[in-house]
């Protein structure tokens, strides 16, 4: 049962426009704006500026959700998707080596000033808080902002308000050293912020909320009340056979990610080196698919200057969601390395592709693919070569193994996620003893 009044921050979807495909958290706020905008009862748009929250109308909200998504390639077929083409060509036809793709296809700065003028007008009509009916719950789905706690003030003011508050992960408090100087003390401001003002907090895996309640504990925080919310698989994400795919000239390993030392690249273009040195024209192939992201400069010298790297390796952006579940659908296995995740959802993308998963041996990992991938310690260096050689194999015994793993698993779905966050919702606008 959707709640009578609420109303949904849209501020990070606002200002995400510079990117030509969202990251992760952007594809969960888009799949909380469409869904929770779209119900019955009232719902508004709320904006966070400066000068206070302003508050949206439905028809406006939406509009501006969906101009938003139009200026990513989310919803791009992908024999439309020009970038998906030039990769299934160069890596079904010839040699990965010097591939010339495509720059995005949108052409994101008009896109973002029509959005930007769209929003300008919108909230100078806008009326702050106050506009909202009493008992409205307010929902932020993204960490925009959290580390601005003034910013959520004028929750004080309306104490017959509920807010709820989606905890991505808590990487940059409990692994410092793959974030930006200052991002840990950053990161503990947003978390406070939470717990502060959250009536009800969703996670998306046992561990990110088992985590934030020792967090809190150790700080002396209050604790709140946490639901557990898989995040879904996108119908787009589905088996060979029942989507484009192309067949690869050598078996091909895709990455997932921005490239970034936490997802552990390096340890990947190092293993490439050694396979090239190994194997030579045999190399399997590896495809990273995500923007350079910060502190990457080994990875990106790598991927730049070694011969080895350059031949074998290629660097993909800008991939539609039809476009990377086509290169699923049509790789050999995905290898997620990280040293740390919140959820890892290509994790599960893959697997509902049919793709074999080769992942690090990671507590969440374990939670959401523990029924079907084969997880190895991220610097098991010599595990990970013997995997990749074992997956690489023409007809080989481990691949069907871990595809056969596949068949009967039970992967996460946005019905039963928002089935359990819709029903944290309900209870958090009946009271805490509901």
């Amino acid at each position: 049962m959707p709640v009578p009044s609420l109303a949904f921050d849209l501020t990070r979807l606002i200002t995400r426009l510079r990117h030509p495909s969202p990251s992760g958290i952007d594809r969960v706020d888009l799949a909380y704006a469409r869904h929770v905008l779209a119900q019955e009862g009232a719902r508004f748009g709320l904006v966070s500026t400066p000068f206070g929250p302003r508050v949206l109308a439905r028809p406006e909200a939406l509009a501006i959700v969906e101009a938003v998504a139009a200026g990513w390639v989310e919803d791009l077929d992908a024999d439309r998707d020009p970038v998906y083409r030039c990769l299934a060509t160069t890596l079904g036809a010839g040699p990965a080596a010097g591939a010339a793709f495509p720059a995005p296809h949108r052409d994101t700065g008009w896109a973002r000033r029509r959005i930007q003028a769209r929003v300008t007008a919108g909230t100078l009509r806008a009326r702050g808080p106050e506009a909202l009916p009493p008992g409205t719950l307010y929902l932020h789905t993204s960490h925009l902002r959290l580390d601005r706690p003034g910013r959520f003030d004028w929750l004080y003011d309306r104490p017959d308000m509920r807010a709820v508050f989606f905890l991505h992960d808590l990487i940059p408090i409990d692994y410092p050293e793959y974030g930006r100087p200052g991002e840990a003390g950053r990161h503990r401001t947003r978390v406070e912020t939470i717990a502060r003002h959250a009536a009800h907090v969703l996670v998306n895996s046992r561990d990110v909320g088992e985590r934030f309640q020792r967090h809190c504990a150790a700080r002396g925080l209050a604790p709140r009340p946490v639901t557990v919310a898989h995040l879904g698989v996108e119908p787009v994400f589905r088996p060979a056979g029942q989507g484009p795919a192309f067949v690869p000239a050598r078996p091909t390993f895709v990455a997932c990610g921005t490239i970034e030392p936490r997802k552990n690249h390096l340890a990947l273009l190092h293993l490439w080196r050694d396979l090239a040195a190994r194997h030579g024209a045999e190399t399997p192939r590896l495809v990273l698919v995500g923007r350079r992201g910060w502190e990457a400069e080994n990875i990106i010298d790598l991927l730049e200057r070694c011969p080895a790297v350059i031949d074998h390796v290629t660097e993909v952006s800008g991939l539609s969601s039809h476009g990377l579940a086509a290169l699923l659908r049509s790789a050999t296995a995905l290898l997620m390395p990280s040293f740390a995740e919140g959820y890892g959802l290509p994790v599960v993308e893959a697997a509902a592709c049919g793709l074999p998963v080769v992942a690090s041996d990671l507590a969440v990992h374990r939670e959401i693919g523990g029924a079907f991938a084969h997880v190895l310690d991220p610097l098991d260096g010599p595990g990970w070569r013997r995997a990749v050689e074992d997956l690489a194999r023409p007809d080989s015994p481990f691949r069907r193994t871990l595809a056969g793993k596949l068949v009967d698993a039970a992967l996460p779905s946005w019905t039963n996620h928002f089935a359990r966050a819709d029903d944290a919702l309900a209870r958090t606008i009946c009271g805490p003893d509901a």
